[in-house]
């Protein structure tokens, strides 16, 4: 059965299933938005690297809302090849900013996601840094991010079947912003054994950037 989320946020075409998770402990510290692989692929806000990402988030003080794109779970509307989805990136944006007005936004995306979410992330102001997972650099044109001058952490599989890890090196010599690309042996698109290490990979670079 498929589990259901504990939102639901008014959109355009009806409403999209969300889940938000402040920090265990602490004060907020910033607001993220992660959004999921995917949909035709299974892809889901239940996603495990998607579920992993926003657990490193937590960690790292910041108040978490991932979403379900258009068509999937309680999520209407239908998939609409990553246009919509831009349009459905925009409504987790303007919902975290308006419940967290002061906090700045950190945009992460897996896979589908990244694509979508790096493409409204690195022009909205409200979003400070960027992480982008399983970049599918193979399947997606990223050349877009040449431009961006924002912060940006890309966590990849050695093994990626998606994303060749010297593509995406290459890319990421070409963005003139603070760029990191974390690689992390052995793993394939799914970091399947090596989901602690793409926790521990986000929660510490969010913190090297919160430190002044």
């Amino acid at each position: 059965m498929y589990p259901a989320g504990n939102l639901l946020i008014r959109a355009p075409h009806g409403q999209l299933e969300a889940i938000l998770k402040e920090p265990r402990a602490g004060s907020v510290r910033g607001a993220a938005l992660v959004l999921h692989p995917h949909p035709l692929g299974g892809g889901t806000m239940h996603n495990k690297v998607v579920f992993r990402a926003a657990a490193a988030l937590n960690d790292a003080g910041l108040v978490v809302l991932r979403v379900n794109f258009r068509g999937v779970g309680q999520s209407t509307g239908e998939h609409d090849e990553g246009r919509g989805e831009l349009d459905d990136a925009r409504v987790g944006l303007d919902y975290l900013a308006g419940k967290y007005p002061e906090q700045k936004i950190t945009l992460c995306g897996f896979s589908f996601g990244a694509r979508v979410g790096m493409k409204i992330g690195m022009t909205d102001e409200r979003v400070v840094r960027l992480i982008s997972i399983g970049t599918p650099v193979d399947k997606y044109d990223f050349g877009f991010l040449t431009e961006c001058r924002k912060p940006i952490l890309f966590v990849h599989g050695e093994l990626d079947e998606y994303g060749d890890v010297e593509r995406l090196r290459e890319l990421a010599a070409q963005i003139k912003a603070p760029v990191e690309v974390k690689v992390i042996k052995g793993a394939g698109h799914f970091f399947d054994a090596q989901l602690d290490e793409l926790k521990m990979a986000i929660t510490e670079w969010i913190e090297r950037g919160l430190t002044p």
